[in-house]
């Protein structure tokens, strides 16, 4: 019986150097043109560095096409290759954070502005070292290899971005869309509870390596990154499918604004992400190995995790509690009172945990007041003590009904929480779900 051939052939470590010199020669072109920008200090650019991040992917799919990770002459070349895109492209989106900056028209103080600048301009020096370092290591290798590419420095291969500092007149027809208020009031929304989700896990700016260390390793990885990114993102589409370049945006200028607040933070995920992922994926903490303990004598580790932490997860969570505030005035803005006359618990009024849920839904709309009306004097829902004294004095009274007076969509929570008898029985409705947080602490 004959043997069926194999559809993958392998060739000889020679004949695969004869392949790799033209996607290399191409490669290490923008190689050499990154190390003179460096030692010129000249600024590197956004199409630069996606021009890099494009070469890279291509080297390593080239790579991966012929197996070279399971090759043992080559899976470090091919780790350190993996290295320079993800770091690239955290390198990239420091660098649109500084591009667009200006933009934003934030409301940040001139000494605050300025720090962030600084500490923005602080991991492009760390990142284009490393990248830098990488790059010099990956030439080495190829030598060491047996692989000889001649590299004409003298030619000029350019990526500069386009100049930004000049603007058309803004003059797009203002849209009108359905509900505009509504959709701003759903952004503001789901900008606070963003800001309330990244702020259950605080961040603070450390310099002690073992908390940092600890801090990636178990909290602020790339999935938390991810989740956090997803979120910012979905709230930037929402503000530009609904909100953006429309007559609302126009009338109420702070809107512009409260949009910077978010692309700030979207951004700084993206670069919190990247070098998370090669923390994760290519230094020597998680996955031991040779190629990683390599990688982490090229990369400083400790100075990673200082980015990671102290510029870009502490700097997208103070970013979002910012847009939180603004967003906060913005509701206020927006916000529609409205009095609505309800039934009081049943059987037993307002004891302690009917008076604890409703105190619960009014500091959750925490920009908004929320009162209950008795004889024209208005309690504070916000306080259990002064729902508790109400609760007095409509058992004394012998009142079926009381007064709720807030925003809408308070009073809207409040009414769910009525039609379910105040949640007496024990469930709680999918819409206040926030409500069982309480009943877990």
């Amino acid at each position: 019986m004959v043997e069926p051939k194999s559809l993958t052939q392998i060739i000889s470590e020679d004949d695969f150097l004869v392949l790799m010199n033209a996607p290399c020669k191409q490669f290490f072109s923008v190689f050499f043109l990154f190390k003179r920008r460096n030692e010129e200090n000249k600024e590197i650019t956004r199409k630069f560095y996606s021009n890099l991040t494009q070469e890279s992917e291509y080297l390593e799919s080239f790579m991966d096409q012929y197996g070279a990770r399971e090759n043992k002459k080559w899976n470090f070349f091919v780790e350190c290759l993996a290295s320079i895109r993800n770091l690239s492209i955290a390198a990239f989106f420091t660098r649109h954070i500084l591009d667009r900056y200006p933009y934003y028209n934030l409301r940040e103080s001139s000494e605050k502005e300025n720090e962030f600048k600084n500490s923005c301009h602080n991991v492009l020096i760390f990142l284009n070292q490393s990248i830098l370092s990488l790059f010099q290591e990956l030439y080495s290798e190829i030598e060491e290899n047996g692989l000889k590419i001649s590299i004409d420095s003298d030619v000029q291969i350019e990526f500069s971005d386009i100049e930004s500092n000049k603007r058309l007149p803004c003059n797009v027809a203002e849209d009108e869309v359905k509900d505009e208020e509504e959709r701003v009031i759903e952004v503001c929304e789901k900008i606070k509870h963003i800001s309330r989700l990244m702020n259950d896990t605080k961040i603070d700016q450390t310099n002690d390596i073992s908390e940092l260390k600890l801090a990636v390793l178990k909290t602020y990885n790339e999935k938390r990154a991810r989740i956090h990114k997803n979120l910012i993102h979905n709230i930037q589409s929402d503000f530009d499918t609904h909100i953006k370049n429309t007559k609302l945006e126009v009338s109420h200028q702070e809107l512009k604004v409260l949009r910077g607040y978010v692309s700030m933070p979207l951004h700084l995920l993206e670069v919190s992400l990247w070098m998370a992922h090669f923390y994760e994926r290519h230094e020597d903490e998680i996955r031991p190995g040779e190629n990683r303990k390599r990688i982490s004598i090229i990369v400083n580790k400790d100075v990673l995790l200082n980015k990671i932490i102290n510029f870009g997860f502490f700097y997208s969570q103070y970013f979002i509690n910012e847009g939180n505030i603004l967003a906060g005035e913005i509701l206020k803005c927006f916000a529609k009172v409205v009095t609505v006359e309800l039934p009081v618990p049943k059987p037993l009024g307002f004891h302690a945990r009917p008076c604890t849920l409703v105190s619960i839904i009014a500091r959750q709309h925490e920009d908004m007041d929320l009162f209950i009306v008795i004889d024209d004097k208005k309690f504070s829902a916000k306080s259990v003590m002064s729902l508790l004294q109400l609760g007095g004095l409509v058992a004394d009274k012998g009142y079926q009904v009381v007064l709720f007076e807030g925003e809408k969509r308070v009073i809207d929570d409040i009414k769910l929480l009525v039609k379910h008898n105040y949640c007496e029985e024990g469930e709680i409705p999918s819409r206040l779900s926030y409500l069982r947080e309480y009943q877990k602490s």
